[in-house]
């Protein structure tokens, strides 16, 4: 649904041209990485330990094929994948500076990756490797590229910051999340987790620049100027973001305002939670002006924990409406051709939804103190696709954990989680059940 009402235009964004230090950073990745961490000790003061912990993570999936799929053309049946993650987060704090530097070496192997070297259809992000293209600083480097499988290490994490009692000043890679969405979030566009992802430990920091004010009342006014680059590398007003949210309270409820110019995109949002009946409720609405045209989306969810056969319970229905979806069903690659808007957010990683409405459930059971059981349910009301995912959290002891997930999806040839049209007659781009298993390490 488009509506056609203009939005305040944010002009700071336009003082974004070229920067000359930050075109040096640039070229020179490795050097500014290494000066910006001598820096950051140099402020905090060497006089404080610094406090290392991180994780490795063994990750393998396996997804069978159709018969019908096109997919099978590209990639076995199953389609194999393994993953490797080890993460080491570092920090320093004196009594105002602190800074953080996360370091990540990645490997992925198989045929999700091969595929989504191949193609940019959505479903195979998870596959991916972050770059840093597009990025103020390049804090990534491939050590090792071959068609099905590659190497990388990187800095997810590397800023500084300033605090008082009242305030807060971060700058560099880092990231944030903001909205009301528990698997949607519309109002979270910076990064945002596909809502069937499994692991949601760390979402993929950006460079920015983030201000916290702390009111006497309580409420708070954040701002944030995320900073990027267009495809020659330039940095650009039309590729950055610059938002403004305030969070307040009203008796026991709390509510947020947001307004932004997100690359082209005039962005404002309201959105809030209270506690109705001993359930919390939460929702936002947000309108995405763009060249003109508008789009509105809302998400409204409801959660509910209980004890039940001396186990904990928790529960979360959650409507979503994504006013750049497609309401009529046809997902097909003229159709996608037709609605830019909706494959330039896909491409970015904001939307993961091809649709227009959706209802989302989840059901968690504590089977044992260190074992969580959840069941997750996503519909496309448009046509009546689902996914069903069960997945299994298990602390196997106070340093290890092993993850679990079945993802099981249900639907018509044509439909969203039914396999899209391929645009060859007969062939679809279906998935079947897929099997996630993660083994992680924390130290």
């Amino acid at each position: 649904m488009t509506v056609a009402s203009p939005l305040p235009v944010i002009s700071a964004q336009a003082a974004v041209r070229r920067i000359g230090i930050l075109q040096w950073c640039r070229s020179s990745k490795y050097l500014a990485g290494a000066a910006l961490m001598l820096i950051l000790t140099l402020l905090t003061g060497n006089t404080y330990a610094f406090d290392l912990r991180g994780h490795a993570k063994l990750q393998a999936t396996s997804s069978n094929l159709p018969a019908d799929s096109l997919l099978r053309d590209f990639s076995d049946d199953p389609m194999s994948d393994t993953g490797f993650d080890l993460r080491l987060n570092l920090d320093q704090r004196s009594d105002d500076w602190s800074w953080r530097a996360d370091y990540q070496l990645l490997a992925r192997q198989g045929d999700r990756y091969q595929l989504q070297q191949q193609t940019s259809l959505t479903g195979f992000d998870n596959a991916a490797l972050a770059e840093d293209d597009l990025r103020l600083f390049d804090l990534t480097h491939r050590i090792s590229q071959h068609s099905d499988a590659a190497i990388s290490h990187r800095f997810d994490r590397l800023y500084l910051s300033h605090s008082t009692d009242k305030t807060v000043v971060n700058f560099g890679r880092q990231a944030i999340s903001w909205g009301n969405g528990l698997f949607y979030n519309p109002v979270d566009f910076f990064n945002p987790f596909d809502p069937a992802a499994i692991d949601t430990e760390y979402k993929t920091g950006d460079d920015m620049l983030y201000a916290q004010y702390l009111m006497d009342s309580g409420d708070d006014l954040q701002a944030v100027w995320v900073i990027r680059r267009d495809a020659d590398g330039e940095v650009v007003a039309d590729r950055s973001s610059l938002a403004f949210k305030y969070h307040g309270f009203l008796g026991r409820a709390e509510f947020d305002l947001l307004l932004a110019e997100h690359y082209d995109t005039r962005i404002l949002a309201v959105g809030g939670l209270t506690d109705i009946a001993e359930a919390i409720w939460r929702g936002d609405i947000i309108v995405a002006d763009t060249n003109g045209e508008s789009f509105s989306s809302a998400v409204l969810n409801w959660s509910y924990s209980w004890i039940a056969w001396d186990k904990n319970l928790s529960a979360n229905v959650e409507y979503f409406h994504n006013g750049f979806g497609i309401d009529d069903a046809d997902y097909g690659p003229l159709a996608l051709a037709d609605n830019p808007q909706l494959a330039q957010r896909l491409q970015r990683g904001e939307l993961f939804t091809l649709g227009s409405n959706y209802l989302a459930a989840a059901l968690s059971v504590e089977l044992a103190p260190l074992w969580i059981m959840t069941t997750n349910l996503f519909r496309n009301l448009d046509d009546e696709s689902l996914l069903l995912q069960i997945f299994s959290q298990h602390d196997l002891s106070q340093d290890w954990q092993l993850l679990m997930a079945l993802t099981l999806p249900q639907g018509d040839k044509g439909s969203e989680f039914g396999g899209i049209e391929s645009g060859i007659a007969g062939r679809s781009l279906a998935v079947d059940e897929t099997l996630f298993v993660q083994l992680a390490w924390y130290f």
